[in-house]
């Protein structure tokens, strides 16, 4: 039955990964240490091969629909590579159960502030032209690809839910092109991170390759739904998921449930 439950739960990282322009692993980290038993680290690893397919088939159905900012996402990309070896490095230091914990933090955190920015007033006239300049900015571009590369490597995601809040929040991307850039960013982040946590022994292949044969149906789907969607459902939704799986995680990895 491990077979068919891990290939579902692809399926349904896919989707997500799609809809909301994260790696996937958001749900198939919480997945593979809550429903397969694995050990804390190998839930770490294992997702980051599964991102890249993942990323990569959601990103070519907005790309269709011209809603990436190409330029952004491969430079966030670039940069964050190199400090994603420094991220999955930094897991041997303080053990996957930290790091798992940090990792619920984090999605909690980001779930409340998506909330509220979906629902708080229009932004102001010079909020808009200083969002601006920040996109053509390479030291904000370079500030945000280091912070999203070592996240990515630290806590084996895709860097995704770093990526779509912080290009909402800094930059003023609407919600959809957030979504459709940050594929382009995990994409580019989860190489490095890979490689580095495969020479650790972090990555379970087997499992990798059950997982990625349901990510790709999954993220096409999930990229046609958000490419048609309206921009505060987008938002909305992906805040919900996150703390839907924040909570659930940090409930388990501190024994209240």
């Amino acid at each position: 039955m491990e077979g068919p439950l891990t290939v579902a739960i692809g399926l349904v990282a896919g989707v997500l990964s799609g809809m909301f322009g994260i790696g996937g692993a958001l749900v198939t980290t919480p997945a593979i240490r809550l429903l397969l038993g694995r050990p804390e680290l190998i839930a770490v690893g294992t997702p980051l091969p599964v991102i890249i397919p993942t990323a990569v088939a959601g990103a070519l159905v907005y790309a269709r629909r011209g809603l990436i900012d190409t330029r952004t996402g491969f430079a966030v990309g670039a940069i964050g590579g190199a400090f994603a070896v420094l991220g999955a490095r930094a897991t041997t230091l303080v053990g996957g159960d930290v790091v798992l914990v940090v990792t619920a933090a984090l999605i909690c955190w980001t779930a409340i502030d998506m909330l509220y920015l979906a629902f708080r007033s229009a932004r102001p006239e010079h909020e808009r032209v200083s969002h601006a300049e920040r996109t053509r900015s390479w030291w904000w571009l370079g500030g945000l690809g280091a912070i999203a590369g070592l996240y990515s490597g630290f806590l084996g995601l895709g860097g995704g839910f770093i990526v779509v809040p912080a290009l909402i929040r800094f930059f003023g991307f609407p919600p959809k092109r957030a979504v459709a850039t940050s594929l382009v960013v995990v994409s580019v982040l989860a190489i490095p991170g890979t490689i580095t946590h495969y020479l650790l022994g972090n990555v379970d292949v087997g499992l990798a390759l059950l997982l990625a044969a349901g990510v790709v149906p999954g993220a096409l789907l999930g990229a046609r739904i958000t490419s048609i969607a309206s921009e505060r459902p987008v938002q909305v939704g992906f805040a919900i998921v996150l703390l839907a799986v924040g909570a659930v995680l940090a409930a388990t990895e501190l024994g209240i449930v």
